[in-house]
């Protein structure tokens, strides 16, 4: 079986796990809205993650089924209420919670799938409950912590770089790194296997998202599956800007902050200068070098797994597939 043969086989588990676990029940309007955004697909990532850190170590795949539907339901919690305070009309191409039923309901469901995603550990032998509750309420509550500090900084004209990727991690990397030590603890693997394997996905989960900042603004509109140049239209200040503010020369740090000021009237022409700015300031190459480091550091941490090299290319492939979008 290829490695993607055997992706399609978790992501296939994973959803009829879903189906097993989750049925809509009265009161419709509570669980509808939960299996309306359980449904509108995405790529599993996480929970697929779990499963195969699982494989890693040869344990048991149907013991991991849980906790991956734990993963991603709390993801999914986290995407409603995000497209609540971000006030967004679409998630995957489709009307969000809030927008389809309303903000009320949009929070209660939210509130709801949290809920459900600590039940799912509730099948676990005590010593396993206790280190991934542990371990989950810890991401929980630094994902929470990460979305305060991005709402924070966008009314903020003095963020730093170092603030940024403290940012991101806990927004983003943590819960990718979650779903990997999740799958060790199950398997039984060793406390310094797990935490290692963690540490690969956290760099991991920054790379990808620095390479998202930057395909944002120099990604292929063909390829990149949303607009390109929308933190800039929107006057969000990622990696791009921050380095960008520090570095340009004086003129053009104003220019930036002007425009950074207000919503474009010729919102093409502002990409466009921002992205020249970005170019001539260094901060460009600087993004690029710290996408590569993170990757690196990812890559020399699974080095470190006590596990056959075989079983480290899974790991490494669907690394380099996760970062195989042009940069």
């Amino acid at each position: 079986m290829t490695k993607q043969d055997t992706l399609g086989v978790f992501r296939e588990k994973i959803l009829a796990h879903l189906d097993i676990r989750f049925q809509t029940k009265a009161p419709e309007n509570l669980y509808e809205p939960i299996a309306y955004i359980l449904g509108l697909g995405g790529k599993r990532m996480r929970p697929i993650l779990t499963l195969m850190s699982v494989d890693v170590f040869d344990g048991d795949i149907e013991a991991a089924l849980d906790a991956a539907l734990a993963i991603e339901m709390f993801h999914n919690f986290s995407l409603v209420h995000d497209d609540i305070m971000d006030k967004a009309p679409l998630r995957r191409g489709k009307t969000t919670v809030h927008k389809k039923w309303d903000v009320n309901t949009g929070i209660l469901s939210g509130d709801a799938l949290l809920i459900k995603s600590y039940q799912a550990f509730e099948n676990y032998p005590p010593v396993i409950f206790k280190k991934l509750v542990s371990l989950f309420s810890q991401t929980a509550i630094e994902v929470c912590e990460g979305q305060q500090y991005d709402i924070d900084f966008e009314t903020r004209n003095d963020v730093s770089v170092p603030e940024y990727l403290m940012m991101i991690t806990y927004k983003t990397a943590v819960l990718v790194a979650t779903s990997l030590k999740m799958g060790a603890i199950i398997a039984g693997a060793s406390d310094t296997d797990a935490e290692v394997l963690y540490s690969f996905g956290r760099n991991l989960g920054v790379a990808f998202q620095l390479q998202d900042d930057y395909l944002d603004a120099f990604g292929d509109p063909e390829t990149f599956g949303k607009q390109v140049g929308g933190d800039i239209i929107e006057n969000k200040k990622p990696i791009l800007y921050l380095k960008a503010v520090d570095s340009a020369t004086i003129k053009d740090r104003q220019v930036l902050t002007d425009l950074f000021a207000r919503k474009p009237e010729n919102p093409k022409e502002k990409i466009e200068r921002v992205k020249d700015i970005f170019l001539k300031s260094g901060s460009v190459d600087y993004l690029k070098r710290s996408i590569a480091d993170y990757t690196e550091k990812a890559f020399t941490d699974l080095d470190q797994i006590s596990v056959s090299g075989e079983k480290k290319e899974v790991l490494r492939k669907f690394g380099e597939k996760l970062m195989g979008r042009t940069i």
